[in-house]
Formats: C-alpha cells, sequence, structure tokens
C-alpha cells in the first residue's frame, strides 16, 4: 500500500511541485492551500507524514504545528516544516518544538524525497519488533507500541526522538557519535548538522524529566546511556 503524505502551502506552484515529486516517487498526495482544509481531511484520514509550510498567510505555520501537536489524534504523525526562511535559528526552533525535519525552499526532488523517506523510515523500523528493553529500574522502550514509558508514565516523543533513544539503548552502553546518530536516523539522506541531535538530545532529556541524566553526554565523543 502507497504511504500517505498531507501537504498544507498556500503556495500552488509549491503544492503542483511536490505532489508532482511525491507521486513519482510512489507516494499517495493530499493537498491543501489553508489549514482549515487540512483539518477537515485528518478528521477522516490518517495520512503518514504532514509537510506544512510554515508561511501561511493569516496563519502562523507554528500555531498550526502545535494544534496538531496538541491532539491525541493526531499527535504521532511525523511533521516535516517547510520554509523560505534558511536561517539556523529558523530550523533549530522548528525541531525544539517537535518537528521531524525542516526543507527550505528552493529544494530539489531528490532532496524532498530522501527527507520523506528518512522520516518514514524512523518513524515504522522499529514497529512489529515485539522487544521491550528496561533501562534502569523506570524506563521502558517497547519498540512494539512504539512507547517509552517513565515512571509509568507513557512519554510523547516524536519519531526521531524515539530513534535516538533506541539507538542509545541497543548500544549496550557504548557511546554513540553525532555522525553515527545520524546515519542511523537519516541514512543517506545528509541534509541535517550535528547541531540537529544536540536540539533532539536537548528535547528528549526535556521528557525525560528527573530521568534525564541517563542520557550522558561524553565530551569530544557523543552520548551514551548510563542507567
Amino acid at each position: 500500500m502507497n504511504r500517505t503524505i498531507a501537504l498544507l502551502d498556500d503556495e500552488e506552484d509549491i503544492l503542483e511541485l511536490l505532489k508532482l515529486h511525491l507521486g513519482n516517487a510512489g507516494f499517495s498526495v493530499a493537498a491543501f492551500s489553508d489549514p482549515e482544509g487540512l483539518f477537515v481531511y485528518l478528521r477522516s484520514h490518517a495520512p503518514d507524514l504532514v509537510i506544512l509550510d510554515l508561511m501561511l498567510p493569516g496563519t502562523d505555520g507554528l500555531e498550526v504545528f502545535r494544534l496538531l501537536k496538541r491532539s491525541e489524534s493526531w499527535s504521532g504523525i511525523p511533521v516535516i516544516m517547510l520554509t523560505a526562511r534558511a536561517a539556523e535559528a529558523d530550523r533549530v526552533l522548528g525541531l525544539e518544538i517537535g518537528a521531524d525535519d525542516y526543507l527550505t525552499k528552493p529544494f530539489s526532488a531528490r532532496e524532498l524525497t530522501a527527507r520523506v523517506r528518512a522520516v518514514l523510515r524512523r518513524a515504522g523500523e522499529t514497529a512489529g519488533t515485539g522487544r521491550r528493553t528496561q533501562i534502569g529500574d523506570a524506563l521502558v522502550i517497547d519498540r512494539d507500541r512504539r512507547e517509552v514509558v517513565a515512571d509509568g508514565v507513557r512519554l510523547d516523543l516524536t519519531p526521531a526522538e524515539f530513534g535516538i533513544l533506541d539507538a542509545l539503548a541497543s548500544s549496550g552502553g557504548r557511546v554513540l557519535s553525532r555522525d553515527r546518530l545520524l546515519d542511523r536516523l537519516w541514512g543517506d539522506a545528509k541534509v541535517v548538522t550535528d547541531r540537529t541531535i544536540d536540539v533532539h538530545i536537548r528535547n528528549l532529556r526535556r521528557k525525560l524529566g528527573r530521568r534525564a541524566d541517563i542520557i550522558r553526554n561524553v565530551r569530544g565523543a557523543g552520548y551514551k546511556l548510563e542507567p
């Protein structure tokens, strides 16, 4: 079955370009030029990924993103932010609030499809394994349900955050460099920087709360889990 991508962008030419590239790559596409159309669609459909333009007339794309993440039904859908703003501060902001990736205009068809496939791979690569990992005395990673539970509370992690924590948990206590984590999560789509990993780690620690120190930064080497 083809994966379905939902698009939100007010520029019709960008929508047509996205539809063309993603359609040629084998994806089913639902395209919308206004947030209301997207939300109406989401009430009866479950896309595998949303590509969201941040610069919408009359509407802040970040607010649309926040509405998605506040919804129990939609919060688990991976989101790639699309914008003409290429400054690092904008990219970091998008990642800090929970986006799975960030694509700047103009973009190539190859870059677009690589990023989409990388995000979808991270969202689904551990599903169905039926494996659970206990870390320390109060943290459990359930790869079948794609859940992380800390002190009995399920954490709301993005696919990237789950992937990083899973990679660290699977390393047997070894240190994983930022490059190693980038390669595991994004593979050949080398379209992100070391800073991306640091942002996701910071978000992970915030969500882990009092268990945050389980993720240890090894200066000059990378990260490891230390229960």
